[in-house]
């Protein structure tokens, strides 16, 4: 008899943003003519670069003759793409890093989601919180979180939370944990951290053979240059942390991507016996080839691209043009009265709910009230309640209405 993996009838019975979805599609059913805008799903509307569009073409007229054609590609990635981010990427900071520690992926979210598979299922672990969903969910169904109160909290997972009395920098755990997920700039708070208290982490997870999972996926939108981009910036991290990096929001490649993941050649860990330290590296290889078949040579060929002077430019452009669009929604619903944090160096805009109102409860009366999708805070972790997540990746024009249809909608 086939049994089920018993792990994931723990989950809720929808992810976030099918949820949100499904509520979406039930409003629209009942009001027809309406025109909703969203400000909360984190898509992008922008067109891909003009520099990347030439290389996808290049790249798929490769494919169309016998010399040129490409197959089953390396599992973890060609090495002009990893050369290409190790010298862009990394040496401008400083960071030496070497093209066999970087592993392509098709999107940083799902390695963040597999790399629990390299430590054992009962190693603790410390999360932010609020948190990006699949950081958790990817746990939950492995066994490691154990079970779940009606707050929503996870009996084998320590939370730190994030919230206005701490400014929302998480306070380092007051025991050993084995495992810390840790993303800057934050996804969904649009909070960053700086050197100094990144260096705290890196010093305890070096002080308690700790593994630090960070996730470096919007770090292209960082505005001030005291704010570290990679948590290799930090002495000592090449020892206890692996890296995750995404061109989805960066370069607008949620349709066609890619991805990289770096795992440093000296982080180890431990064997239960205590008596092997094994490095990690070879490990996710050996993962990588069993059960990836590597990105597509087109979707490489895309994110090579970014890497070209021209490349650049045009992304940075993209990237100016959501930032602007964040700094309107910051400047505007300040305003109207609400108190609002990130948006500075992220895309991302945290936003507390006016008079103590739920986040789920904001969100039906913003979507009734003006026609406008946020993300309630507190599907990202109980400390999310009380807030909403907006993100500024929409179309000006859009940005710019809903910011109207607030307005009226509060008559201020």
């Amino acid at each position: 008899m086939a049994l089920i993996n018993e792990h994931y009838l723990k989950l809720s019975k929808n992810y976030l943003f099918a949820d949100i979805a499904k509520k979406v599609n039930a409003y629209k059913v009942s009001h027809r003519n309406a025109r909703v805008i969203s400000l909360g799903i984190g898509d992008v509307t922008q067109p891909i670069a003009p520099a990347v569009i030439e290389a996808m073409h290049r790249a798929v007229d490769d494919m169309a003759t016998k010399e040129t054609f490409h197959g089953y590609g390396p599992e973890q990635g060609y090495p002009w793409l990893r050369e290409a981010i190790v010298k862009n990427d990394f040496l401008p900071r400083g960071i030496h890093i070497s093209a066999d520690e970087i592993f392509i992926n098709d999107g940083a979210k799902s390695d963040t989601g597999n790399i629990g598979e390299l430590v054992r299922w009962d190693n603790s672990m410390a999360v932010t919180d609020p948190i990006y969903p699949v950081y958790i969910d990817s746990n939950v169904m492995n066994g490691r979180a154990g079970s779940v109160n009606e707050k929503g909290e996870w009996s084998n997972v320590t939370y730190m939370a994030c919230n206005e009395e701490n400014n929302f920098v998480p306070s380092i755990p007051n025991h050993r944990v084995d495992m810390i997920y840790l993303c800057y700039p934050n996804n969904p708070t649009g909070m960053v951290i700086t050197k100094d208290e990144l260096r705290k982490w890196v010093n305890y997870a070096l002080k308690n053979d700790a593994v630090i999972f960070y996730d470096a996926a919007y770090h292209a939108y960082i505005q001030d240059s005291d704010i570290p981009h990679s948590i290799y910036e930090i002495k000592g991290a090449r020892k206890v942390a692996i890296e995750f990096h995404s061109y989805s929001k960066t370069a607008g490649f949620t349709g066609i991507r890619c991805g990289y993941t770096v795992v440093p050649k000296e982080l180890t860990a431990q064997t239960m016996d205590g008596k092997q330290r094994l490095p990690l590296n070879p490990m996710w290889l050996r993962r990588q080839s069993t059960k990836f078949n590597g990105t597509s040579y087109i979707s490489q060929r895309a994110a090579e691209a970014t890497y070209t002077p021209e490349g650049r430019e045009q992304v940075k452009a993209t990237i100016s043009y959501y930032m602007t669009n964040a700094r309107l929604m910051r400047e505007s619903l300040t305003r109207m009265g609400f108190k609002v944090y990130g948006g500075e160096n992220a895309p991302y805009l945290w936003m507390k709910t006016p008079d103590g109102t739920t986040s789920w409860s904001f969100f039906e009366q913003l979507l009734y009230g003006a026609q406008v999708v946020c993300t309630p805070g507190v599907g990202f972790g109980p400390s999310g309640e009380g807030f909403v997540r907006l993100t500024s990746f929409g179309n000006r024009e859009d940005c710019e209405e809903a910011l109207h249809r607030i307005g009226e909608w509060l008559h201020v």
